[in-house]
């Protein structure tokens, strides 16, 4: 039984900025680092233009890093990764995230591409958790049960936003204020996600939060990868440092076990092509019509330590994931079906993207036996996960 712990809550955000030596530590501890091209080394700059207008009249932002090498767009709408655009191998700049060429689509019914979502990232059973004897209920959006914030979660909110100014570039600062009930969760939410890209290829995304009430706080970004800017994602492949994931039911809810991978196709402690053992019959597999399921990260939760690492043989271009979260979330686009058009008219089929959504397990407020995902008035929820973008 997994021991509870508050850790990853109370430590404060400014003791997770860790140096990129620090960063680079972590990440050959868990794994050999995949052969990659240096980095050109450059200060990043960060520039805003205007996106588009809500409905009521707010306006909406669009934020560029450009580093010399990797460019990053974000909006204030959703908190959203609307673009990433790397180097292939032969140097050729390619978006490696789905999602759309202007703002109207991001209003539309969108499966969450590049979006934080919140309050609680992930399923909770039927909608429903308890705090010191009290029922909450939440809104239904996915079958029986409560899926990434409800029917207008942190991915639908204008975030009020920030440039930071620092010695080795610049950040972007974006807060969201979620009112005591909204979406049937508990206390007033004041949200904060910093943006940083780094020199060195990495774009950093720090989470914190605080609460006037109890409540539960569950953060985390939802990007579509796909390193080779077309097709689907079946022949990239993926590494995932854990060595046990959350078995689910048929509505994608945790069992409360923690089952090895060993033996399993969710075993990818080695890479592993995603396509290889996807469409086995197995149970897991067939629940959730492919991957979609929470990996329990070898790391101790808390300190930063790599998650996954993803790679794309054909162009070359490698992701590296490291978080200070206790898991990561698998998916393999399976819910994609051809009625969502994209950028530039692209039309995106089951698959075209994998996700990598670092995060406390699934319905944790429902499995006293999970890390918690209570926060309390007074403590600081604090996270922070890296993309890091190379290439080989």
């Amino acid at each position: 039984m997994m021991r509870r712990s508050v850790t990853p809550f109370l430590r404060p955000l400014a003791a997770m900025m860790l140096s990129a030596a620090a960063l680079t530590s972590c990440r050959q501890a868990a794994a050999p680092p995949a052969p990659a091209v240096e980095p050109v080394m450059s200060t990043p700059t960060l520039t805003r233009d205007n996106f588009g207008t809500m409905p009521n009249g707010d306006a909406v932002d669009l934020y560029t890093f450009k580093n010399g090498h990797v460019e990053v767009r974000i909006t204030n709408f959703g908190a959203t990764i609307t673009a990433i655009r790397t180097p292939d191998r032969s140097g050729q700049l390619g978006d490696i995230v789905l999602g759309f060429d202007d703002f109207k689509g991001y209003l539309g019914n969108a499966p969450f591409f590049g979006v934080v979502v919140g309050r609680y990232g992930n399923r909770i059973a039927k909608g429903q958790f308890s705090l010191d004897g009290h029922k909450y209920t939440l809104a239904k959006n996915n079958g029986e049960n409560h899926l990434h914030g409800g029917l207008a979660g942190f991915d639908k909110k204008v975030w009020t936003p920030r440039v930071l100014e620092s010695g080795a570039g610049p950040s972007l600062q974006l807060t969201y204020v979620s009112k005591d009930g909204e979406e049937g969760y508990p206390g007033t939410l004041t949200a904060t996600v910093i943006y940083t890209l780094t020199a060195k290829n990495e774009l950093t995304i720090a989470y914190s939060a605080t609460t006037d009430k109890k409540t539960v706080v569950n953060l985390t970004n939802h990007s579509y990868f796909n390193l080779a800017g077309s097709g689907d994602i079946l022949s990239h492949e993926v590494q995932i440092d854990a060595d046990r994931f959350t078995p689910v039911d048929r509505t994608l809810i945790p069992t409360g076990e923690l089952r090895p991978v060993a033996g399993t196709p969710f075993d990818f402690t080695k890479a592993t092509v995603v396509g290889a053992r996807i469409d086995q019959k197995d149970e897991q597999i067939q629940f959730g019509n492919g991957y979609d399921h929470n990996w329990v990260l070898n790391h101790t939760s808390g300190t930063m330590g790599l998650a996954a690492r993803v790679s794309d043989p054909s162009s070359g271009r490698v992701l590296e994931v490291s978080t200070t979260e206790p898991g990561v979330q698998f998916y393999t686009g399976n819910f994609l079906d051809g009625t969502v058009t994209g950028k530039g008219g692209r039309v995106y089929q089951k698959r075209t993207g994998l996700c990598l959504e670092t995060q406390h397990f699934p319905d944790s407020p429902n499995h006293p036996a999970f890390p918690t995902t209570t926060l309390e008035p007074g403590q600081t929820y604090a996270t922070m996960t890296t993309f890091a973008f190379r290439v080989r």
